[in-house]
């Protein structure tokens, strides 16, 4: 089953504040799909879509596009930043979708697929895509990478990795060791001839140090520390925050980093005759 367990107003907000729109590795995906099948594209299902923020990246490229997600409170929020006439959102597991077999040019899920049952997702999504439909699963690594001028990154960095193995304690084992081999262990198991495994793509944002803090609050594995023990988990935000000021000779968490997120992804086209 789907694993739930980003249903809070609270933390849907926070996914749509901070999360990052991996816009270059969605041209990509776009690229990918215009290389085997012939336009115009009718319709784009982005499954586990959270607040929206990659859904939105689809719209001017299909008809319609349509995203889904189990938990009411990150299909409420994507609602309210929906600004594009062709998009709807839908709350369903992403097992049981709702639509029609062979209707579906694109299927993407977003740092979201290590959470569904994953061989069921992958018979429905076959199910539901049309010949020569594509499938797209992104994720990216935890090991984000900070920068600011006149600052050594490396240095900075030491401490990022400090504050990702406070939390590696508190990781769903339900991911195993690294979330990428999940991903790896799909590629292998899609039957597609056409298909490609992308490992190393970085995303770079420029944002505020608070921005980076509340990125790295939204991870399963914080909510999971802060649900434990609220004080440590406060604590612990706080030290590294002041941490990185110090380092960056900086007195506001508002100054600009800029931050560079790895991410990994396959593409697998269905068959004409499947």
């Amino acid at each position: 089953m789907t694993h739930r367990l980003f249903e809070g107003k609270k933390h849907a907000s926070s996914y749509w504040k901070y999360r990052i729109s991996p816009d270059h590795v969605v041209q990509q995906v776009l690229d990918f799909l215009e290389k085997q099948k012939a336009g115009p594209f009718e319709l784009a299902v982005d499954v586990g879509c959270g607040s929206g923020q990659g859904t939105v990246l689809l719209a001017k490229h299909f008809s319609s596009v349509v995203g889904t997600d189990v938990s009411p409170a990150q299909v409420e929020m994507a609602m309210q930043h929906a600004k594009e006439p062709n998009i709807t959102y839908r709350q369903c597991v992403a097992e049981e979708l709702p639509f029609a077999d062979g209707s579906v040019d694109l299927m993407t899920a977003m740092s979201a697929f290590h959470w569904f049952d994953r061989p069921r997702f992958l018979r429905e999504a076959h199910r539901v895509l049309k010949p020569r439909g594509c499938l797209a699963l992104l994720n990216y690594t935890v090991d984000m990478e900070l920068s600011h001028a006149d600052c050594c990154s490396d240095t900075l960095n030491q401490v990022c990795k400090e504050f990702y193995a406070a939390l590696q304690p508190y990781r769903s084992p339900h991911l195993g060791a690294s979330s990428i081999e999940l991903y790896r262990e799909a590629f292998v198991s899609i039957p597609y001839p056409d298909k490609e495994w992308h490992e190393c793509v970085w995303v770079k944002k420029p944002m505020p140090l608070s921005s980076y803090m509340g990125l790295v609050e939204s991870f399963s594995s914080y909510q999971a520390l802060l649900r434990e023990d609220p004080q440590k988990a406060t604590g612990l935000s706080h030290d590294i925050c002041h941490r990185l000021m110090s380092i960056m000779k900086v007195t506001s968490a508002e100054t600009e980093v800029v931050v560079a997120v790895k991410y990994f992804y396959l593409l697998a086209c269905k068959p004409q005759e499947a």
